[in-house]
């Protein structure tokens, strides 16, 4: 009995492929999942995670690799890092890295425009792109005067393949338009979001 149900739902779905997984919702944090996070970030622990990034941001610009490993992102219009999971970093951390440096490009006067998760399936595996993306604040400038964009808008990603953490991007994409300022530099928006002293 079992062989013929299967040779009859095999007929019945002759030529039919599995479908990837492809799904994009937009989400919300609760006020508990940011509790503690601005702590964190001037706990010891966020402190050491920020300065070891940060030491291995600069680090990559010299050509030298250290634990987590830091990816420059670097093209006329767009620049940004990546880091990849892994020690000193732990899940926890990981995710709480993620929200903070959300957390410090909203305190330059950034405003959030959207928070969304994509899931989709890649060569078998399942990928999880959790991204913020942030903007400067909209303003009508002044009579001949050109909007500012300060850094740019930016895009923080954490991404994790098959539930476990793969790494994490921040990019800062530039207008080109010539009724905006040109943006301020990069490295001064890197300096801003690591030095945990301002």
């Amino acid at each position: 009995m079992g062989n013929f149900l299967e040779d009859l739902l095999s007929k019945v779905f002759k030529g039919s492929e599995k479908i990837p997984v492809n799904h994009k919702e937009n989400f919300t944090l609760k006020p508990a999942d940011l509790d503690g996070i601005d702590q964190w970030i001037y706990s010891s622990e966020g402190m050491e995670v920020f300065g070891k990034i940060y030491k291995n941001y600069h680090f990559k610009k010299s050509q030298i690799n250290d634990s987590p490993q830091v990816h420059l992102l670097e093209s006329p219009y767009a620049n940004g890092f990546a880091v990849t999971y892994d020690h000193p970093l732990t899940p926890e951390s990981f995710s709480k890295l993620f929200l903070a440096f959300s957390r410090r490009v909203l305190a330059l006067g950034y405003q959030q425009v959207s928070l969304d998760r994509k899931i989709e399936e890649i060569n078998e595996q399942v990928r999880t792109t959790e991204k913020f993306y942030l903007k400067p604040p909209i303003q009508a400038p002044l009579p001949n005067e050109k909007i500012t964009q300060l850094y740019g808008n930016v895009s923080i990603e954490k991404i994790s393949i098959n539930n476990q953490p793969s790494y994490l991007k921040l990019v800062v994409t530039v207008y080109s338009d010539r009724l905006y300022q040109d943006a301020m530099p990069f490295e001064q928006l890197m300096d801003k979001v690591f030095n945990l002293e301002t």
